[in-house]
């Protein structure tokens, strides 16, 4: 019988196919192979072996399945932000606020000066000192001592001022529960915001006032008992500056 090739190439083709069918299913699996592995937590415990008749897929370790990365993302974004306490937050970008109390640049004629004084053998204890001056109407800023303001013109400069009678004269207010001082020392410079004589209307009742809420003495520029002659002698001086300046400002019309 003679090799017909239409037959016999078909024939070949369809017995290597075979071969190769039964080569492939019949190898011995290797141990393992076919089961499905749990995807592993991060502890590793025996919960997270396979157990026999599961499939083993091959798996991508921790990277998160679709969605979960999203939830994540949520998640991290609902946690409260905690604040390193050993850095000082900064404030934002901008230009300094100026300080309550600044004075504007002129020439100073006259200072007038009056003391509050604790008794003898006493001091004032900064707690108590700045409860009193907040309650006379002083505010604290530049220079760091306290300051009688006008009334919605705070840039005008200060009526007057009070600071401290120990040198440097500024209040550490990082240290007030520490701070013992024998005294105050209030002052107006002249000119200022307001005339002469008002201003010292409106001094003489602040150190008045704070001498009652500290239990203190007021005292005039020499460190003596303020009496009503004296109080009388500083007001005729202050009118006559007054009246000065109004001829001056008179004459530059």
């Amino acid at each position: 019988m003679g090799w017909n090739p239409s037959i016999g190439i078909p024939l070949a083709i369809a017995g290597a196919i075979v071969l190769a069918l039964i080569y492939f299913f019949g190898r011995p699996r290797k141990p393992g192979q076919g089961r499905r592995m749990p995807f592993l937590g991060a502890t590793g415990g025996r919960d997270s072996l396979p157990r026999d008749g599961e499939r083993v897929e091959p798996t991508l370790g921790d990277v998160p399945r679709q969605g979960e990365l999203e939830v994540e993302q949520d998640a991290a974004d609902d946690r409260e932000i905690v604040l390193d306490p050993f850095v000082t937050p900064r404030a934002p970008a901008g230009p300094p606020r100026p300080a309550a109390g600044i004075r504007p640049e002129q020439p100073i004629d006259r200072i007038v000066t009056l003391f509050v004084s604790a008794r003898a053998g006493q001091t004032f204890s900064g707690a108590n000192l700045i409860v009193a001056a907040e309650k006379a109407g002083l505010t604290f800023g530049d220079m760091g001592i306290f300051h009688r303001l006008m009334p919605g013109k705070p840039q005008a400069g200060p009526v007057f001022s009070m600071a401290n009678m120990i040198k440097p004269g500024n209040f550490d207010m990082r240290h007030v529960d520490e701070l013992r001082t024998p005294g105050v020392s209030f002052f107006m410079t002249l000119p200022g915001p307001l005339p002469a004589l008002d201003a010292w209307d409106a001094m003489l009742p602040t150190a008045q006032r704070l001498a009652e809420l500290l239990d203190g003495n007021v005292l005039d520029e020499e460190r003596n008992a303020l009496g009503r002659q004296g109080v009388a002698h500083i007001r005729d001086e202050l009118r006559a500056y007054d009246r000065k300046q109004e001829r001056s400002q008179i004459r530059l019309r």
